[in-house]
């Protein structure tokens, strides 16, 4: 059975061409941007050298003001994403929002149907380098998310989030002196 692959092109964009382009944006040379009518970037942002933000047909990239998104990220956005204001977003972190459905034995896997799950990212984050965001995942405002961690399912506001997966290592401010 062929694959059925075809390009998603160059990831090369106009700014003109994003669904939102606030003020004061800065985009770093080598970010890619695929799908850019979906992708809305609010004013004070900043996206890093070699980021890569896949719009999607089916939903929304939405980052909201003076979020940063760092170098080297990965963001896909066929079952939405949304970053709040004030979020920081560490190199190398990846947001996934899809995942293929269960095949049975001896099919492959690849060609099950995409199930699709929204990310949602409170503001005033911060999110640790190499953190892994799954389908699905939703944090609330003020949440430190560890380097390295594996985020699935939600998590309240003001709380430290760290491990694989993820799980509550305490409240914000309680940290023993």
């Amino acid at each position: 059975m062929p694959a059925p692959w075809s390009s998603h092109g160059t990831g090369r964009f106009e700014p003109s061409e994003l669904g939102t382009l606030g003020e004061r944006v800065v985009i770093e040379e080598g970010a890619l941007v695929f799908n850019p009518a979906h992708v809305h970037l609010h004013d004070d942002v900043y996206v890093g050298h070699r980021a890569i933000l896949k719009g999607d047909t089916r939903n929304e990239l939405v980052v909201r003001p003076r979020s940063w998104i760092g170098q080297g990220c990965f963001l896909h956005s066929a079952g939405g994403i949304t970053i709040g204001e004030d979020v920081g977003v560490a190199p190398g972190v990846m947001i996934l929002t899809s995942t293929h459905r269960e095949t049975p034995a001896g099919t492959p896997i690849i060609f099950g149907a995409l199930e699709l799950g929204a990310v949602e990212i409170g503001d005033g984050c911060d999110i640790g380098i190499g953190a892994i965001f799954l389908p699905g995942a939703r944090v609330g405002s003020g949440v430190q998310v560890g380097a390295g961690t594996v985020v699935k399912g939600e998590f309240a506001d003001d709380v430290v989030i760290a491990g694989m997966p993820a799980h509550v290592i305490r409240a914000r401010g309680t940290l023993a002196t």
